[in-house]
């Protein structure tokens, strides 16, 4: 039997002996009908099947993103709340090329064991009949490792909770002979979680992994199409969608202080995203057709964010520019037993750099590959351009078994300030990076030998709906190339196939 073939059945037995009591127990003590779904399901009365494709949340039907659209006020009044719990594994390839000083667990955290990674509540559903809410609120078992007294990782991980996502709308629909006209508003958190569509940088990627170094690799965490704020800041954006036809938004975001702070609770003041001003705009366009069990759109986004160094506002020199365009499809086709969804995304990302960046640009005493120790890294650049495309194809049969394949291939300008790691036979104590007098160390796993950050691979996934509360998957993320190469991207031996991973999950939500 292959190494592969013995990690996905070491995998599947863990996953499957903790689901089939969690079925057990949920069959036994759960009725199967529309008062025990969650909180949209119950305020609705719809199956999961009518908002999300195939039931697999979060990928939402023509139905669910009118539902959305609509403010998610369809429905009466309920119980606005839901919970979501999420069991992950995660077993890597390779985990024996580390020099993590606690070893290959410091690099490759819980590595093959079946973990609780997260747990959600939301707070959603209708307010007033023009009036809605989706809010998630998030609990991080595995949310940063434990230092004893000098400072050393001990083996202990602290938790955390925060706000998650924030959407609160106020929408009105005008229905006459000739049109259908949707317009709302959104205060939110969070450049695209709005979005109708999975193909949104906030929606694509949807399986919560757990926060372990073992999972560094795993889908979750391989190139998505994404926006420089990802949460936890604060917007205010007006949409329209005219004729279930044209979808067109406009938003405009800052950082979540003062009478924003509930946008980002949770989060300290030194991790949270510090926006310059309050004019960092967010576009969205989308050209959508429905035609018997058939869907398509093709869209369009962008947005600009001016943030800072080190999250730090003090010094206006800070300041730097990060700006967003990208284009996007959908398609979808949902007749009972069979739902199929395909999508396309792809994101040109510019970085430019402050004016405390730039000037940091000059040649340094960092050498790379060179014995004499004569020559300096050369200096980085003052801007930076990142190519993102994602495909993904979904299958699912009956609301119950289902499978996708992705693609994801990332691109984008080669760089020194990405190089990490280098090979330098004069080095004192073996390291491979010399510093001037003092010396460095290389970086293994997530060095970077050549400052090219190109990443390209598959994403195989299977998974079961046993009961409309539970999904069981495995996924089997494959690289051929990783940090710029194929082989020896790290120049410590380390090859972009060892990145290769294993993760399953086990997702709850009721």
């Amino acid at each position: 039997m292959s190494e592969l073939a013995k990690h996905i059945r070491r995998g599947f037995l863990k996953i499957a002996a903790f689901a089939s009591g969690v079925i057990a127990t949920l069959v036994m003590l759960v009725p199967l009908d529309a008062q025990a779904l969650p909180a949209f399901a119950r305020q609705t009365g719809q199956n999961c099947m009518a908002c999300h494709a195939g039931g697999q949340f979060p990928e939402l039907t023509p139905y669910g993103r009118m539902f959305k659209m609509t403010g998610y006020t369809t429905g009466a009044r309920g119980i606005p709340l839901s919970v979501m719990g999420v069991l992950n594994y995660a077993n890597v390839s390779n985990t024996s090329k580390s020099d993590n000083p606690t070893g290959p667990g410091g690099d490759f955290q819980k590595n093959g064991d079946l973990v609780f990674g997260s747990a959600s509540l939301f707070v959603a559903g209708k307010i007033t009949d023009n009036i809605g809410l989706f809010s998630q609120i998030t609990y991080n078992k595995y949310d940063h490792e434990a230092t004893d007294a000098d400072g050393n990782p001990n083996g202990h991980w602290d938790s955390h909770t925060n706000v998650d996502n924030i959407d609160l709308r106020y929408a009105d629909r005008f229905v006459d002979a000739n049109s259908d006209l949707i317009v709302g508003v959104s205060a939110n958190n969070n450049p695209s979680v709005t979005d109708p569509w999975n193909t949104a940088a906030a929606w694509m990627q949807y399986v919560p992994p757990a926060g372990l170094t073992s999972y560094q690799f795993a889908d979750a965490s391989t190139p998505y199409p994404s926006n420089a704020t990802d949460g936890n800041v604060a917007g205010l954006s007006a949409y329209a969608y005219w004729n279930q036809t044209i979808y067109a938004e406009l938003g405009f975001y800052q950082t979540a202080n003062g009478f924003f702070n509930f946008m980002s609770a949770g989060i300290s003041s030194a991790d949270k995203t510090q926006l310059k001003g309050d004019f960092n705009p967010y576009v969205r366009l989308a050209l959508n057709h429905e035609w018997g069990p058939h869907s398509l759109m093709v869209g369009a986004t962008g947005s600009e964010a001016h943030l800072y160094d080190n999250n730090d506002p003090s010094d206006p020199n800070n300041a730097f520019r990060i700006r967003n365009a990208g284009i996007d499809a959908q398609y979808q086709y949902l007749l009972d037993p069979h739902a199929i969804t395909a999508q396309f995304a792809y994101m040109k990302q510019k970085t430019d750099l402050s004016a405390n960046g730039v000037a940091g640009l000059a040649p340094s005493d960092i050498f790379f590959a060179d014995p004499g120790l004569t020559t300096p890294l050369a200096a980085g650049n003052s801007s930076d351009t990142t190519d993102t495309f994602r495909a993904k194809l979904t299958y699912v049969y009956r609301a119950q078994y289902g499978g996708s394949l992705a693609f994801f291939n990332l691109t984008g300008t080669t760089d020194t300030a990405l190089q990490s790691s280098g090979f330098e036979s004069t080095c004192t104590n073996g390291e491979l990076i010399c510093s001037g007098a003092n010396g460095g160390n290389s970086v293994r796993v997530n060095g970077n030998l050549s400052g090219d950050p190109a990443t390209r691979g598959m994403t195989y996934e299977l998974f079961w709906t046993p009961i409309q509360y539970i999904r069981v998957g495995m996924q089997y993320t494959a690289y051929n190339k990783y940090n710029g190469a194929s082989n020896n991207y790290d120049g410590l031996g380390r090859n972009a196939s060892d990145n290769n991973t294993l993760f399953g999950y086990v997702w709850l939500a009721y």
